[in-house]
């Protein structure tokens, strides 16, 4: 099992480490909730680990089945809701390189990777999200 630590900073920071490799983030509370944004926010880490999941799997997938999908990004927004302030909606748009010609079974291998993402089944069903592929 995966081991990190969080070390609060002050000012509305913390410093999260991987203890295995020993890299470390830096995170910060957004403008919007006192913090400087000078930093990932952990709502920000939170969706983007969403699309690095995505990515990953998508990668694994594609190896194991003859192709690849180097160059690939995702572009990720959050929408916030309040009341308890939370997550309420993650907004994905996957972008495939140019000339990339992707037959509909390699497609169909991407999208079940997709929804196979661990980060992605362990999200609350009443986060909203919404994925579009521009192949």
């Amino acid at each position: 099992m995966t081991k990190m630590r969080s070390t609060y900073l002050g000012g509305f920071r913390t410093e999260i480490e991987h203890l295995q490799s020993g890299n470390k983030v830096i995170t910060d509370a957004p403008l919007d909730n006192h913090g400087k944004g000078e930093f990932f926010s952990p709502t920000d880490l939170f969706a983007s680990s969403l699309a690095s999941c995505m990515l990953t799997i998508m990668g694994q997938s594609a190896e194991a089945h003859g192709f690849n999908i180097d160059g690939t990004r995702i572009e990720i927004e959050k929408k916030m809701g309040t009341n308890p302030r939370r997550v309420i909606e993650i907004d994905v748009d996957i972008y495939f390189p140019e000339g990339s010609n992707y037959s509909d079974k390699e497609k169909r291998f991407i999208e079940a990777a997709v929804n196979g993402c661990p980060v992605s089944n362990s999200l609350s069903p009443e986060i909203e999200k919404k994925i579009v592929y521009h192949y």
